[in-house]
């Protein structure tokens, strides 16, 4: 494979999607998804990233626009000749089939030798851990044993691509966080190229090599989950990866990277200057929870502000705090439970060397 197919191993080039012929459920999509790479396509519902999905998968048909894979356009090849393996929320196991009859199913179908399926079928089952529950029948499983076999399926065969649409989805909280560990081993094992769908923020931070974040039917950003996260490109990446508090206000002065943004109670902040272009104009500013402290030494830092303590809730590692500053009473502090600052009451007030102090560094401006 020529480098350029490498890097471009998975191509969406213009794709647009319509249902009814009208309105655009995917628009002008161009992505390129390089060999080995974990994707994963995060967005609300009606985002259009599942629809991306089912057309890479042969599922849907693009309105306009090609589909590449390794080169090739795929979009009038059927499903079964792409190569390609599935994972869904619901398993979509065979029921009357034993967990080794579900795996052997796929390479009987590409008429592979007796010896050959058996030794394929092993083999996968031991990537996931179940090589002893060959002969058990899906409904002897638990919902995550179910859950591998349908992930083992998917590999059985070795295909050139995986997409997991939601697969962990029917899982409770615990489990799903031990299978999202699992795939991502898995896939840094075996190297394999996977494109994942998926609503939750949390479980695409947790497993992706880049993240598409989807809405009205196109990429607001991609990149690494570290990138999306601290350096989000618009108002609704900020919102949609982690949690933010938001402050407006009007840009009263700028200086190189810098600007100064005063409140609409009339306090000023000193912000990154991010998609800002004169002064005078509105600003949003964006802050994580988790980048504001409280009761620290005011000289130390240039955003310190007085706050009231309007609410406390105790979530085990951290006290959510939320606190009314600069003219938002929505604003929300996340204190670890070890720090001394935990020791916040309802109603106190946080006053001038007692401050709240907004750190200087990871304010964005993201109108």
């Amino acid at each position: 494979m020529r480098m350029s197919e490498k890097d471009n191993f998975v191509k969406f080039e213009n794709v647009d999607k319509s249902y009814d012929g009208e309105s655009l459920v995917v628009k002008g999509l161009n992505l390129d998804i390089p060999q080995g790479e974990f994707l994963t396509m995060l967005g609300p519902s009606g985002s259009g990233k599942t629809t991306t999905l089912m057309m890479l998968a042969g599922f849907e048909t693009p309105t306009s626009g090609e589909i590449y894979l390794e080169g090739e356009p795929i979009s009038s090849i059927p499903p079964y000749k792409r190569g390609i393996g599935m994972v869904f929320q619901n398993y979509a196991l065979f029921p009357h089939m034993t967990v080794n009859e579900n795996l052997a199913f796929p390479l009987e179908v590409r008429k592979l030798e007796k010896s050959e399926v058996e030794e394929k079928v092993h083999k996968a089952l031991s990537m996931v851990e179940l090589q002893d529950f060959g002969t058990r029948m899906p409904l002897q499983l638990s919902g995550g044993q179910q859950q591998r076999v349908a992930l083992a399926r998917a590999l059985v065969f070795e295909p050139r691509l995986v997409l997991m649409d939601e697969p962990l989805g029917a899982l409770d909280k615990k489990l799903r966080e031990q299978m999202q560990y699992e795939i991502k081993h898995i896939h840094e094992n075996i190297g394999i190229t996977v494109v994942y769908v998926t609503h939750d923020q949390s479980e695409a931070l947790t497993m992706s090599n880049r993240i598409a974040v989807f809405n009205d039917g196109k990429i607001q950003q991609i990149s690494t989950p570290d990138v999306l996260y601290e350096k989000p490109d618009n108002s609704f990446v900020a919102q949609f990866i982690g949690e933010n508090n938001q402050i407006k206000g009007t840009v009263k002065s700028m200086n190189g990277k810098n600007c100064v943004v005063k409140t609409e109670n009339g306090d000023e902040i000193v912000s990154l200057k991010i998609n800002v272009n004169s002064v005078g104009e509105t600003s949003l500013l964006s802050l994580r929870p988790e980048r504001v402290w409280v009761n620290v030494d005011e000289k130390n830092y240039e955003n310190n502000f007085e706050a009231k303590v309007e609410e406390l809730i105790y979530l085990g590692d951290h006290v959510r705090t939320r606190v009314k500053v600069c003219g938002n009473d929505q604003f929300i502090v996340k204190i670890p439970n070890s720090s001394d600052q935990s020791d916040l009451k309802e109603g106190a007030k946080v006053k001038k060397g007692d401050v709240i102090a907004i750190i200087y560094g990871n304010i964005k401006e993201i109108l």
